[in-house]
């Protein structure tokens, strides 16, 4: 056998050794970060529970400031909706399917750019003995086998976690700076 059929087959047996761990990981990922923000729900609530007022802080947004967005559906609460176009932070959508005013709101959040992703978002505002809020923000969704295989190579919580602890801070800083 030559030294080339040998790097081949150990090669081959690399990628399904690979390909066989990658199908061991969990079928769902989740991310969440929380972060405790010395202002009350009420004033929070606009800010999280409203796309405009989302907007306002979120991250990604200000990674491209040229982006492409339109509001549609009601004008707020279960219904509403954002759309963005962007070069640096994709295409899709966010849709808000669920709402617990002052408390929680659920959405869907559908990437069609860079890559097809169908997930969930949500936030959670939790009082605090001492007035302050705590708030987290989660996203999950599923993990097809792609997701499993770029997931050995890239920490999606990593990724994502710091875009979200971002996030918060800029709403920390527009909730505590007297401009919410």
């Amino acid at each position: 056998m030559s030294n080339f059929s040998i790097v081949l087959m150990g090669l081959a047996v690399a990628i399904l050794m690979l390909l066989g761990y990658a199908s061991t990981r969990p079928d769902e990922f989740s991310v969440e970060r929380r972060l405790r923000i010395a202002a009350p729900a009420d004033k929070l609530w606009p800010l999280v529970g409203e796309l405009r007022g989302f907007n306002r802080w979120n991250p990604y947004e200000r990674k491209d400031p040229l982006v492409k967005g339109s509001y549609g559906g009601a004008a707020s609460g279960v219904g509403s909706r954002y759309a963005w176009e962007s070069d640096k932070v994709g295409t899709g959508s966010l849709e808000v399917t669920g709402q617990q005013p002052g408390r929680a709101v659920q959405m869907k959040l559908d990437f069609v750019k860079p890559f097809e992703a169908h997930n969930q978002a949500e936030f959670a505002l939790r009082p605090t003995a001492d007035g302050a809020t705590e708030v987290s923000w989660r996203m999950h969704g599923p993990a097809n086998f792609v997701n499993k295989l770029m997931g050995v190579f890239m920490d999606m919580d990593r990724m994502v976690g710091r875009d979200f602890e971002d996030g918060l801070q800029n709403l920390r800083q527009l909730a505590e700076g007297g401009q919410g």
